[in-house]
C-alpha cells in the first residue's frame, strides 16, 4: 500500500479565530493511541474546547474530542484524554514565557495528516473582547460590500 503524502485536514477551529487575536503559530507532533489515528483517519475530531497546558515541562492538549472508533474493542480510547504535544525544546521555551505573561493562551487552530503523520497547528493567543469580535466583524463585513460593489461596477461596465 502507498503511502499517504499532502496534507489532510481533519478538523479545523473557527471559533478560536473568532475568539482570540493569534500570535504566533506552531506545528506540533501528536502523541496518540492506534484507535484515536483510526478514528482521525475517518474525519471524525472537534477542536472547539480545545487548549494546551504545561505539566513537567511538556505540552499536553486538552478537551479535544475524538470520538472512539466505532470499530474498536476494549482497546478503545477516552474521548477527550489529554494528548502530549511533541515540539524542540526551545519552541517549548518560547511557547512557556509567552504564556506567563498575562492574558495569553495556547489554542488549537487545526488538525491534520501530514505525509500520514498526525499534525495540531497550535497558537498563542489572547482572548478578543467583545467589541473587537463586533470590530473585526464589521471590517469583514465591509470589506465584503467593497468587494461586491466593485464586481457589480465592473459587470456594468463590460
Amino acid at each position: 500500500m502507498p503511502k499517504e503524502s499532502g496534507l489532510k485536514v481533519v478538523a479545523t477551529n473557527r471559533k478560536a479565530r473568532h475568539d482570540y487575536h493569534i500570535m504566533d503559530s506552531y506545528e506540533a507532533g501528536l502523541v496518540l493511541m492506534g484507535t484515536e489515528v483510526k478514528s482521525l483517519r475517518e474525519g471524525r475530531a472537534s477542536l472547539v474546547d480545545g487548549f494546551a497546558t504545561f505539566y513537567n515541562n511538556e505540552l499536553w492538549l486538552e478537551a479535544v474530542y475524538i470520538p472512539e472508533y466505532l470499530n474498536g474493542s476494549w482497546t478503545n480510547h477516552t474521548a477527550r484524554r489529554r494528548r502530549k504535544l511533541l515540539l524542540h525544546r526551545d519552541e517549548l521555551e518560547k511557547i512557556a514565557a509567552k504564556t506567563r505573561e498575562s492574558g495569553f493562551t495556547i489554542v488549537p487552530l487545526q488538525l491534520y495528516f501530514l505525509d500520514s503523520r498526525a499534525k495540531v497547528e497550535i497558537a498563542i493567543a489572547r482572548g478578543k473582547k467583545d467589541y473587537d469580535k463586533r470590530h473585526s466583524l464589521r471590517e469583514k463585513q465591509d470589506s465584503r460590500e467593497a468587494l461586491r460593489a466593485m464586481r457589480e461596477k465592473n459587470r456594468g461596465s463590460a
